[in-house]
């Protein structure tokens, strides 16, 4: 994700979040190209990033990703969908390649992180 993205972010996943503040433009809703951040949970202990390639409606994403289903290959075009209650995209379910529907897990997001510098996304 970080060379994808080209975000100088480090660290556990978790923790790109709070390490992009005041750095990088930090949103709530996903923007193409930019990092969606999972908030650590017992089953992501680290969290998890990826990249937002495509939008196909306000509520699902294709997203470009590592180490999620598999020993570390980049999974392409995995679908994303929002379950979150208001809509906005706190809550997610994966695409799960082995049943071919999305998985059954909710994964709590803190949100999209863009390479736009904050000032700059004020304009």
């Amino acid at each position: 994700a970080r060379m994808r993205s080209g975000l100088a972010v480090f660290g556990d996943a978790k923790l790109w979040w709070e390490r992009a503040k005041n750095v990088y433009a930090r949103m709530s809703h996903p923007v193409e190209e930019a990092v969606m951040v999972f908030s650590g949970s017992k089953r992501l202990k680290r969290g998890h990033v990826a990249v937002v390639t495509h939008i196909v409606s306000p509520r699902q994403i294709i997203v470009d990703q590592a180490n999620w289903q598999n020993k570390g290959e980049i999974d392409h075009a995995t679908p994303v969908l929002d379950v979150s209650a208001k809509n906005d995209w706190s809550q997610v379910r994966v695409w799960d390649i082995p049943s071919g529907s999305f998985g059954r897990r909710v994964y709590a997001i803190s949100g999209f992180i863009s390479k736009e510098l904050k000032t700059a996304s004020r304009y």
